[in-house]
């Protein structure tokens, strides 16, 4: 636990201005971005007696090591740069709403030459109109069936389209009336894209006039005694009456607007919006959080405003936004949320009419969804803090192990050695800090040595970029071998970071509190073994042999027995799976390679049938290059002529034999031959 005093900047050198700051850990992650009117008042406010502060305040500050700051010129481009920062550096103790799936839209792809209606998700793309998102998918399908009768827009995907065109024959929904058949020139393109541009005013709340149009042909139709046509009319307004009372009136006077409701409790808060557009409810959408930064529900819904709005520009942003609470200051956020529109929108608390009564459903919904959410996660975050605090009972750990990293070795009968290192953080699986390794020494089917090399190969990249960031001059674990931008240095020489100005730390920057090995007690001993020869002492290390699940530490002839009921246990053994995993899916993938441009693939006229019934009767090309021509012939379809070719060619590309250190036994390095 740092001392919050031990980095406070001197009197008088924070300014007196707007501006971002940033806390880093003592690793250089960013831990916590915030803005303020004043960065001096701000920053002054941390760094006053901790027993004052807000408990989740206070654990920020003395998890931090350093704090720096930016100054802008106005809140508004303070506001912008939060944004970023957040976006860039997903800091622990900021605010991060969780949603837990990816809400569909409707779209039409305006951009093609023949627009296709259909349901997309994921970030918007350049010539596309949206219309949503809507909570299910199912509810836009059937709002587009239904409409479909009246406004016969493609559908279909580019191949079936281009099918359809190559054979000129429309597809089933041509046949039945619910596509214009473009593809075979029922329609121009000039005339399907009238049809798109229909559909889209039609879902963008121009109900009325379009109504009273189709009303006007069925009159004529019926005066005129053409019977059939007023008929189709009159069904077609029916289904256009099903598919706008899908999305009830809710603001009579047709509002474009977004509703946001905020309910929380101590510990975390749920957000959810109602996109209304042309007085209609069009879509829902919610997301929840954890508080773990002291913020009030104005600080919320800034945060709620700045995802919502953040990637979004032109009609996206509604002219009208009410919130339950603004937030202070009012004016910057506001002014942003213009900036994004590109004319004036309102944001304001609704205190009477329909639009306070939509605000009481939003809110309603909002305390569902918390309730909901703290019902579905209780039992997941419980049984993760128990799981965490198992392990570190049972390795006599000081505190839980908040990360760890688990390493497997994988290889096909001592061929293609590979690696993996998964993370896992309070309990979940955190992949984008997954790295996989090729193992470089004449390794073989020898696991342990391979070990020593990965485990190695990890935390020396870790000393080494804690030596670019200057956070050591010298010490136990300085690697001989390290290597700056110019060229090889010494000992405790300080390297200066060669990395961009915002100075992040690489992938390899944050160390574990444990490290799981897949094996039992030799395996351990290597991984030891590699962290002792770099210095490294403050992190743990163990073993899970598959045989008896059994949990093995460094210098214990013994194991430690987890009960199989042990959440601890169990959370183990999902660590040491996926590392299983990802290593096997490397190797696999390595070995496919190995089929196709392998040795093999050096002698004339072998094809790939008779490369893979070698590779079958061999099991690899290390055994097939140790067998005789003899044997070479034993393979189906395999002649003598050519297996003394397959010999004379695998015998060229054979790897020189490592060298030997005669009076140790060990394999010798470049350097030491």
């Amino acid at each position: 636990m740092a001392d919050p005093s031990s980095y406070r900047p001197k009197p008088g050198q924070i300014p007196d201005s707007p501006g971002v700051y940033r806390f880093r850990d003592e690793h250089g992650r960013v831990i916590y971005v915030g803005k303020a009117k004043s960065l001096r008042q701000r920053l002054s406010s941390y760094f006053q007696d901790i027993t004052g502060l807000h408990p989740r305040t206070r654990t920020m500050v003395t998890t931090a090591a350093s704090v720096e700051w930016t100054v802008v010129s106005t809140e508004v481009e303070a506001l912008q740069l939060e944004y970023s920062w957040i976006k860039e550096y997903d800091p622990r103790f900021n605010v991060k709403y969780r949603d837990d799936k990816s809400y569909p839209s409707l779209a039409v792809t305006m951009g093609e030459e023949f627009p296709r209606v259909q349901v997309m998700r994921g970030p918007k793309k350049k010539g596309v109109r949206y219309f949503g998102p809507y909570a299910h998918a199912w509810a836009i399908r059937e709002t587009v069936d239904l409409m479909l009768r009246v406004f016969p827009v493609r559908t279909c995907s580019a191949g079936v389209f281009k099918r359809s065109a190559q054979i000129g024959r429309p597809c089933l929904l041509g046949y039945i009336g619910k596509c214009s058949a473009p593809c075979v020139g029922r329609v121009s393109a000039e005339e399907h894209r009238e049809l798109a541009e229909d559909f889209c005013d039609f879902m963008a709340g121009r109900t009325g006039a379009y109504l009273r149009r189709l009303e006007e042909q069925m009159r004529e139709a019926a005066e005129e005694m053409e019977y059939e046509k007023a008929a189709r009319l009159r069904d077609d307004m029916e289904a256009l009456r099903r598919a706008m009372e899908k999305n009830a009136v809710v603001l009579a006077d047709a509002t474009d607007a977004d509703l946001i409701a905020v309910a929380e409790d101590e510990l975390e808060a749920a957000v959810q919006i109602f996109h209304v557009r042309g007085g209609r409810v069009r879509g829902q959408r919610g997301w929840v959080t954890d508080k773990v930064e002291a913020v009030d529900t104005a600080g919320l819904v800034e945060h709620a405003l700045q995802q919502l709005y953040g990637e979004e520009k032109g009609d996206a942003v509604p002219k009208e936004v009410l919130v339950p609470a603004l937030p202070d200051p009012v004016e910057p956020v506001a002014q942003w949320l213009t900036e994004r529109r590109g004319s004036r929108v309102d944001l304001r608390i609704p205190q009477r009419g329909d639009k306070k009564d939509l605000m009481a459903t939003v809110q309603r919904n909002a305390g569902q969804a918390l309730a909901l959410h703290k019902t579905k996660r209780a039992s997941d975050l419980t049984t993760r803090s128990r799981a965490l605090e198992e392990i570190a009972d049972a390795l006599g750990l000081d505190s839980a192990p908040l990360r760890i990293e688990c390493f497997d070795i994988s290889h096909l009968q001592g061929e293609d050695v590979v690696a993996s290192m998964v993370v896992f953080e309070d309990g979940l699986a955190r992949k984008s800090e997954y790295r996989r390794f090729q193992i470089r020494s004449f390794a073989g089917q020898d696991d342990v040595r391979s070990m020593h090399e990965v485990v190695g190969r990890r935390f020396r990249r870790y000393l080494q970029e804690k030596q670019k960031t200057g956070e050591w001059q010298d010490g136990p674990g300085a690697p001989e071998d390290t290597a700056g931008p110019g060229g090889a240095v010494s000992p405790g020489e300080v390297i200066e970071p060669d990395a961009p100005a915002d100075d992040r730390p690489k992938r390899f920057a944050y160390p574990p509190q444990l490290v799981v090995v897949d094996g039992g007690q030799p395996q351990v001993a290597a991984a030891r073994r590699a962290l002792d020869e770099l210095g490294i002492t403050d992190v743990a290390v163990c073993g899970l042999a598959k045989r008896l699940e059994e949990v093995w530490l460094p210098d214990d002839d013994d194991p430690v027995v987890l009960p199989r009921t042990s959440e601890g246990l169990y959370l183990l053994q999902r660590v040491r799976d996926e590392a299983h995993r990802f290593a096997i899916a490397y190797q696999r993938s390595k070995r496919t390679k190995t089929l196709r441009s392998g040795p093999l693939d050096a002698v004339a006229g072998l094809g790939d049938t008779r490369k893979k019934a070698l590779l079958k009767h061999f099991g690899s090309v290390k055994r097939l290059r140790a067998a005789t021509i003899e044997q070479i012939c034993e393979t189906p379809g395999i002649g003598r002529k050519t297996a003394e070719t397959i010999a004379a060619a695998l015998a060229a590309s054979a790897p020189p034999a490592p060298a030997v250190n005669t009076a140790t036994g060990e394999i010798m390095d470049d350097a030491e031959e």
